[in-house]
């Protein structure tokens, strides 16, 4: 596995409904043909990412059908929307295990070595925060969850449900209103953080890997903060280093990834995850913001290599439909060819454009964008260059190319090299207006010699002097949202 992997998520739902559709039969995970996952590892992705394979329970799937609020987003998504369609969300998980209509633990187990043998380690959902109001566990062991009063529920009902004779608290974090198809686990008791840790391992036993879910909101400062109220004066006990070391220790290679907001990535990583989201660059390229995304690629290079860089995911809008065309090739260069997991999500490389609800499992049809299907095509191809993903990623300063032009502020650029000898060098204009700047490269074997540059996404083709490049610099001019990835020989 390569320094800076790539990772496909797929929505198991969608999936499997578009399956059963043209099968006329319910699929399962031995119905996804091999031939599918090896085109997927050939596309240069090491990590498939099974979004939703978790058992949802009837409680989660009719709150998903009644709430007034989700509607609307649900036929935004799918105007001829029928009441099938809302399977639940995956995130109200009335049981760790597999969806019993997708085939069990045992296809689950099948569709795993059938991964590996295509060259794909499977990463599978940890949500460790929430369970779903029909989880066994919340009528067997009430006490692992946030229990509130008559009072609560009367002043807050978006955030507590009666369950039985309990009043619990729904899940969420402190910024919104809770989720209400989910139920609150308390980690300031310790047989809770005992039982996810419990989960947590069975999990790993089933896959490679594993995304945990908003990992952020079980941090003792964060669930603290967030539930100081219901906690009775009770310290919140750390979960993630002892679930960790556990798992280390039982799993050695197993990889975690954090979805991580808030600026906690840090924090995480510190705790042992291998990779965290990093919502930043997403922030900063889709806001336009060029010297922010500058600033963020030229942090400590160890930090960047475990970040996980990404243009949309089941969360986020389309990145088709947000990007203008050259922008969204633009933005796809800077995020991908960046340090780090490269995550890239279904749908994304067909640029589809409907972003569907989780509580969901039909997409409406959609064509193939050939434009943005070639460029990634395109794009995939340079990031399977052993440079791209086992090298080593140096930041480039980005001078003007002439005094009183103040359009270089706009470029972002970067170097890649590795032992071999083999350089390559990313540079783009992240603004919608021609600009023009210099790069001056470091690579003291350019001294004296013609130096080719080809660029692996266009078809440009230069020759320049080496001592030329070292001393004032790499002259670039290229029009709004444009960019090079120059192989240079």
């Amino acid at each position: 596995m390569g320094s800076h992997p790539a990772l496909y998520e797929i929505n198991t739902r969608v999936l499997l409904r578009e399956t059963s559709r043209r099968f006329g039969r319910q699929a399962t995970f031995d119905d996804i043909p091999d031939q599918a996952l090896r085109t997927v590892a050939e596309l240069g992705f090491e990590w498939v990412w099974f979004l939703g394979v978790w058992r949802t329970g009837e409680a989660g799937r009719t709150i998903s059908r009644q709430h007034p609020s989700w509607q609307d987003a649900f036929r935004r998504a799918l105007p001829d929307l029928e009441q099938d369609d809302i399977c639940g969300s995956p995130f109200a998980i009335a049981g760790f295990e597999v969806e019993p209509a997708f085939g069990g633990n045992e296809a689950l187990a099948r569709l795993r070595e059938r991964c590996n043998r295509a060259g794909l380690r499977l990463m599978l959902d940890f949500v460790p925060n929430h369970v779903a109001p029909d989880h066994p566990w919340v009528a067997s062991r009430p006490s692992l969850f946030i229990a509130g009063s008559e009072a609560q529920l009367a002043d807050e009902p978006q955030n507590w449900m009666r369950v039985g004779d309990a009043i619990l608290a729904h899940g969420r974090d402190p910024y919104f209103p809770g989720w209400p198809d989910t139920v609150q686990l308390d980690y300031a008791n310790p047989e809770t953080r005992a039982a996810m840790a419990d989960v947590l391992l069975a999990l790993a036993g089933q896959c490679d890997g594993l995304r945990c879910d908003m990992a952020m909101l079980l941090l003792p400062e964060v669930f603290g903060r967030t539930w100081q109220a219901s906690l009775g004066g009770r310290t919140v006990g750390p979960f993630w280093p002892d679930a960790l070391a556990r798992l280390r220790d039982a799993r050695p290679g197993f990889r975690m990834l954090a979805e991580v907001y808030w600026d906690l990535e840090p924090a995480l990583l510190d705790l042992g995850f291998d990779w965290a989201y990093d919502k930043g660059l997403y922030d900063s390229l889709r806001g336009g913001d060029a010297p922010r995304a500058r600033q963020l690629l030229a942090a400590d290079q160890g930090h960047q290599a475990r970040l996980a860089r990404f243009l949309e995911n089941h969360d986020e809008p389309r990145a088709a439909a947000i990007f203008g065309f050259e922008q969204h090739k633009a933005a796809a260069v800077l995020t991908y060819c960046a340090p780090g997991l490269r995550f890239f999500h279904q749908g994304q490389l067909d640029g589809a454009r409907a972003h569907i609800p989780v509580h969901l499992d039909r997409a409406p049809p959609e064509g193939i964008d050939r434009g943005i299907h070639e460029f990634y095509l395109d794009l995939l191809s340079a990031l399977r260059d052993p440079v791209l993903r086992q090298g080593r990623y140096e930041p480039l300063a980005v001078q003007p190319a002439w005094d009183g032009n103040p359009s270089f502020a706009l470029f972002v650029a970067s170097l890649w090299f590795d032992e071999a000898g083999a350089r390559m060098l990313c540079v783009v204009n992240y603004s919608p207006h021609r600009g023009q700047a210099r790069l001056r490269l470091t690579d003291p074997t350019l001294q004296g010699r013609v130096v080719a540059l080809s660029d692996r996404l266009g078809r440009e083709h230069y020759a320049r002097d080496g001592s030329v490049l070292l001393g004032e610099g790499l002259y670039v001019d290229l029009p709004g949202w444009g960019y090079n990835l120059f192989a240079i020989g």
